[in-house]
């Protein structure tokens, strides 16, 4: 997040920069996460999950990926991610595509999914 920043303009920013892509304003928020210090990371965090919309077959192509974040795109139905994911990070996944379609942001107590004391709630 660069100085003077919200949250929802450093996500389209980010997303710009890394794919290529303009987020409407401001995107709908889907899911927080929130993340105790620990392994080595003296802070507390919290991550801000937003909607980026469905995107057509045009936008998919037109994705330029910055190289030295990511590497490959891949565009699939939720349930085939399940088989390429570690389970924990499937069933965020699966949360946040549930408060999409639902309309309910969902809130994920800890960064890691299996050490949550809490699991998401569809609130807010």
């Amino acid at each position: 997040m660069d100085p003077g920043e919200r949250p929802w303009e450093t996500a389209r920013r980010e997303c710009q920069e890394e794919t290529g892509l303009i987020l409407p304003e401001p995107p709908r928020l889907l899911a927080t996460v929130h993340g105790l210090p620990g392994g080595g990371w003296p802070y507390s965090t919290i991550g801000l999950i937003f909607d980026g919309g469905r995107l057509t077959a045009q936008q998919i192509r037109r994705i330029t990926l910055d190289p030295r974040e990511h590497d490959e795109v891949r565009v699939l139905p939720l349930d085939e991610w399940k088989a390429l994911m570690r389970r924990s990070d499937f069933a965020r996944l699966s949360a946040v595509a549930t408060a999409r379609r639902t309309g309910e942001a969902a809130y994920f107590g800890a960064w890691d999914w299996e050490d949550a004391s809490s699991t998401p709630a569809t609130s807010c």
